[in-house]
């Protein structure tokens, strides 16, 4: 029996709806209307870049323009809406999930503690106590606030002192949590002293179906469909072999069935989704025809490989790339137009001449930067300069490149 199959517009119509894109960028971005939209997406990814706006503001500005860094600062900071922990990578989480972090914690424990010891962290266990009992004498820290005169790491990207390893450990583990960030830099205080103890994990040991449950369930309702794998990736703590079981006993219940999703290059794919998803996925309006620039970190994005099945749009960022062997640039923005990738776009704030300035920009193949096209996209980088506190936008001599 044939399979349901999602055409590949519907598809790409079905996943921007899920990650609040189908929809015109418009609409209320502070309090509850923001902790909505993050809920919606599940969480912001966090970035400390700062080419023109960091990663987690640029997400939430291209769904909700009126947005500004202040909002989500308030909702962290005031109202006690969010917490920052891990998915794949640092995130804004709402509140609300918690309690499913429990399994993080627990997992955390153990792995971070191999993996950091064979990191040459040599020490860090040997501060947990000191470093919690400071904390509860005198309140909230960061990393400068420890480890005086202690010997740091062997350099590079890991550069951190006994110390702030045990901060960090402690926070990824549960006993700690992230109260804010002064510049980029995290401030810890105990987690009995912030989290509402009903969010608290249970003194009995944990068992984890009830979380892997949710992690596979939430997740596929905010990808529309997914592979297991896909759906384990999504929070980044079921594991593999878990999300295979989850799918086998959900599709047995009948929560989930098994369609074909049509790729870009036409290709087929077989995933989960929710039963009905096909019928309800065709009623979808189109995109609307603005451009947006998109942050490289953007939830849409974030799975490369998906993106490249998907919209046929091949990206990495080239920040870790060096400089001779870029093929783009250090920090390229995506530019999506409907429900089209159009290019990407070479860009950064020069804040001293209050100006947004454009190097280059590489149109997709396929796509030409016709004058109307053009005007949308000038268009939108003057509400990104805005956006970014710039009052003018520049363009380079040779702005307009061919596809590479």
């Amino acid at each position: 029996m044939a399979l349901p199959r999602l055409e590949n517009a519907v598809a790409r119509r079905l996943f921007m709806d899920r990650h609040a894109l189908l929809e015109q960028p418009s609409g209320a971005s502070k309090g509850g209307d923001l902790l909505q939209l993050i809920s919606r997406l599940g969480f912001v990814q966090l970035d400390s870049i700062n080419t023109v706006a960091r990663a987690h503001d640029m997400i939430l500005y291209s769904r909700r323009p009126s947005y500004r860094a202040k909002h989500l600062t308030d909702l962290y900071h005031g109202g006690g809406a969010l917490f920052e922990h891990w998915t794949h990578d640092a995130a804004m989480i709402p509140l609300a999930f918690y309690p499913q972090w429990h399994l993080r914690f627990q997992r955390d424990e153990a792995l971070l503690r191999k993996r950091w010891r064979n990191w040459r962290r040599d020490g860090f266990e040997q501060q947990f106590d000191t470093v919690l009992t400071h904390i509860r004498d005198h309140g909230p820290v960061s990393s400068s606030d420890l480890g005086k005169g202690e010997k740091k790491s062997s350099g590079g990207w890991w550069d951190w002192h006994p110390s702030k390893t045990a901060l960090e450990y402690l926070w990824r583990t549960g006993a700690l949590t992230v109260v804010g960030r002064s510049g980029f830099q995290k401030r810890y205080d105990l987690t009995e002293r912030v989290i509402d103890e009903a969010l608290h994990a249970p003194a009995v040991p944990l068992d984890p179906a009830p979380t892997v449950d949710w992690l596979c369930s939430q997740a596929l309702d905010r990808l529309g469909f997914a592979t297991s794998g896909e759906l384990a990736a999504f929070w980044d703590t079921a594991s593999a072999t878990e999300a295979r079981q989850w799918c086998q006993q959900a599709k047995a219940r009948d929560e989930i069935e098994e369609i074909e999703v049509e790729a870009a290059d036409g290709s087929l794919r077989k995933c989960f989704a929710r039963p009905g998803t096909v019928d309800q996925a065709a009623e979808l309006a189109p995109a609307p025809g603005r451009m947006r620039v998109l942050s490289p970190f953007d939830p849409m994005l974030r799975d490369r490989k998906r993106a490249e099945r998907l919209f046929g749009f091949y990206y990495r960022i080239e920040v870790f790339t060096p400089a001779p062997k870029r093929i783009y640039g250090y920090y390229v923005f995506p530019l999506i137009e409907g429900q089209r990738m159009v290019g990407r776009i070479d860009m950064k704030a020069d804040r001293p001449a209050d100006c947004l300035r454009v190097s280059a920009l590489w149109p997709e193949r396929g796509v030409t930067f016709t004058p109307a096209r053009i005007k949308r996209l000038e268009a939108e980088l003057e509400r990104t300069a805005r956006f970014a506190g710039l009052g003018t936008v520049d363009f380079a001599a040779d702005w307009l490149r061919e596809p590479v």
